[in-house]
């Protein structure tokens, strides 16, 4: 080793060190200020296949790593983490994709920090690496995980149970301001007996497709989906009406497409009723729903058995909370049972 490295020599050279750095399980390496690495121990080893013998005196672009960053940038000529930490005088931190031996890149986290002499001079640096493959594999099945999940539940039941896996707290029952969207294929029963189970799954899906989009699109909530059915949950209710309008709208495109493939058009009735209700986990030990049920949602579904295909039915409770409410006219009253008064329903038609 040239004198310029004498300080490090000390250090390597030391048996109860060389001990310690090799009983450490993450990969280490010591270089000095040219890079070159000086020390590498036995985490090294195991973690890239380069045995020491083969690594020491020469620098990681010697085509031994040729560390690349997460873009794909080569780091060893250019930004390298090491060059940062002695020339910075700081400790780096940085995910950087090292070369194995074996010619396969891999994921490591690594941490950098600069050593220096009694005096103070920067002589070298110190690297600390960890193979975080597994880490990798398992964040990326998380978020596919995840992104499965969401399909399958409503987007306040998924934040409510990542909320509870992170704290461990259960969402109390409560009351709140809503409005309640029901969504039903007309006549979806001989369209059953007509058809194909796989036009049945077809047709669901595209109305059910179109109805979660632009519900997400007006800031609402699928809650769940029951049959040829859907319930969806809006905390404004010119919301809710937006939103209807723009699925009858846009069903009325589709329709001419399944007309020109040949398929039966589609119809639905759409009832909007707002008022309080229960949000709470509902169901057993084992298996729980996050929804919401009362009243309020109660009549929103008899609104929706009234309603005329392509038109919006809404309660008086709704139409009151309407910005623009000139679309809609006075239809009939609704005896609901329980209700000693009768419910006025409004309506509106778009197609």
């Amino acid at each position: 080793m040239a004198d310029k490295d004498e300080f490090l020599k000390k250090i390597i050279s030391d048996p109860n060190i060389v001990v310690l750095l090799n009983s450490i399980y993450d990969g280490v390496y010591i270089v000095n200020r040219d890079r070159e690495i000086l020390f590498w121990n036995k985490g090294a080893e195991l973690i890239t296949g380069h045995i020491r013998t083969e690594v020491e005196r020469h620098k990681c672009s010697d085509n031994i790593l040729n560390h690349i960053d997460e873009n794909g940038n080569l780091l060893c000529n250019g930004n390298c983490p090491l060059t940062v930490s002695m020339k910075e005088d700081k400790n780096v931190e940085k995910k950087i994709y090292p070369l194995h031996k074996n010619q396969n890149r891999f994921p490591v986290i690594t941490r950098i920090g600069p050593i220096k002499d009694n005096d103070g001079n920067i002589v070298g640096a110190i690297e600390v690496f960890r193979d975080v493959t597994r880490e990798d594999e398992f964040r990326i099945l998380q978020e596919k995980f995840n992104e499965l999940i969401k399909k399958y539940v409503s987007i306040s039941t998924y934040k409510e149970v990542e909320s509870q896996a992170k704290n461990g707290k259960h969402l109390p029952a409560e009351l709140c301001e809503l409005t309640i969207i029901y969504v039903d294929v007309v006549g979806f029963s001989s369209f059953s007996l007509r058809n194909e189970l796989s036009e049945i799954a077809g047709m669901l899906n595209d109305i059910f497709g179109l109805c979660e989009g632009i519900t997400k699109k007006y800031h609402g909530d699928i809650d769940k989906f029951i049959g040829d059915a859907i319930m969806a949950t809006f905390i404004d209710a010119n919301d809710a009406v937006h939103a209807a309008e723009i699925i009858l709208k846009e069903l009325s495109l589709l329709n001419v497409e399944r007309d020109l493939s040949g398929k039966e058009k589609i119809n639905l009735h759409i009832g909007i009723n707002s008022g309080i209700v229960i949000r709470a986990e509902i169901g057993t030990s084992e298996r729980k729903d996050l929804t919401v049920l009362g009243d309020t949602v109660n009549i929103a579904s008899h609104i929706q058995q009234l309603a005329h295909p392509g038109s919006i039915f809404i309660s008086e409770s709704t139409f009151s909370r309407l910005k623009n409410s000139s679309d809609f006219s006075f239809y009939d009253t609704l005896a609901v049972k329980g209700r000693n008064e009768p419910i006025s329903v409004y309506k509106s038609d778009i197609i």
